[in-house]
């Protein structure tokens, strides 16, 4: 099965079972744990509020520190990108990209990740979102975290 084509509109990842599900039932036992430490403060409530919030910490901070993985290896497997299509005389330049900037480029095919990687060099572009919506042939990731 081919995966749906992909462009600036729908490459936003959203898991179901995490956005959906997961995280509201930790957000309500959350309410509901505080919500009983408030009414009848006890060391069981004070604990299940505690647990509540390390819980929903926890969860946050392991899809962050994924994402911030992901972030380098797309870093890594841009500065390749960019030293096999731009031209030689752009090669110093690869390093003045910010992490930003390349996981926006990373969306732009071959045939237009030269020019459009020295046009972000050369008009300071740092948006990520400003990037993205000028890739006119874009790259689909669907392997992202």
């Amino acid at each position: 099965m081919s995966e749906p084509v992909q462009n600036y509109k729908n490459h936003a990842k959203l898991v179901p079972l995490f956005h959906f599900v997961a995280l509201p039932l930790l957000l309500g036992n959350l309410v509901w744990a505080m919500r009983r430490a408030t009414q009848a403060p006890s060391g069981e409530t004070i604990i299940a509020a505690t647990t509540a919030v390390a819980l929903i910490l926890a969860v946050l901070f392991a899809r962050a520190f994924a994402l911030r993985v992901q972030d380098r290896v797309i870093r890594m497997e841009m500065r390749m990108r960019l030293r096999e299509l731009l031209p030689i005389g752009l090669h110093p330049r690869i390093v003045d990209f910010t992490p930003e900037q390349l996981v926006a480029l990373r969306f732009a095919s071959d045939a237009e990740l030269a020019d459009l990687a020295q046009t972000v060099l050369r008009d300071h572009i740092t948006s990520k979102k400003a990037i993205k919506l000028m890739i006119k042939d874009w790259n689909a990731d669907h392997l992202r975290a």
